[in-house]
């Protein structure tokens, strides 16, 4: 194995898992989600060569994985739907903010499916990609200005129909 393929597969490993989460995110599909990141790995492949700086791998194969997405609609010329996340997933929120700790992740994912995706999406990168407001700015190609107030509203829309609940009450 050459050193190209070693440090392509060190990224891989690296990267595998989130990115899955990102693309099972977006589908709400398993096997189209493994799908998702087979694709943004062959053509992570194909354009290596092209990677300028390689601290920005994370967002570019992000990147690659949303365009692999999008394609998928292209082709059946389909909308994108809002998608689940898992229960895994979902504890994510409950680490980042004690608060949620409170809720039940079927709570949680009801609230998020209520988020609409321009919202959402930008909320799921920062508490579980991990993303920040420049990285999912360039992810979904978008200034950085409008992610911070995309995600600012979807704490507050989350947070509202957390609250209307009624089971307890969740201040983000």
């Amino acid at each position: 194995m050459n050193v190209k393929e070693q440090e392509f597969e060190s990224l891989v490993l690296a990267y595998s898992k989130d990115l899955f989460r990102y693309g099972y995110w977006l589908s709400r599909d398993r096997e189209i989600a493994e799908d998702l990141v087979q694709e943004t790995f062959l053509r992570a492949w194909r354009a290596i060569d092209s990677l300028n700086d390689a601290k920005a791998v994370k967002s570019w194969l992000f990147t690659i994985l949303r365009r692999e997405n999008a394609r998928r609609f292209e082709k059946k010329s389909a909308q994108a739907e809002l998608t689940s996340l898992d229960d895994d997933m979902l504890e994510v929120f409950a680490v980042v903010d004690d608060k949620f700790a409170n809720a039940d992740n079927m709570t949680v994912r009801a609230a998020l499916h209520h988020l609409p995706e321009k919202y959402a999406e930008p909320l799921v990168l920062q508490v579980i990609g991990g993303y920040s407001c420049d990285e999912i700015a360039e992810i979904m190609q978008i200034k950085t200005g409008a992610v911070m107030t995309r995600v600012f509203r979807a704490r507050q829309k989350l947070r509202k129909l957390l609250e209307e609940d009624g089971d307890f009450q969740v201040s983000i």
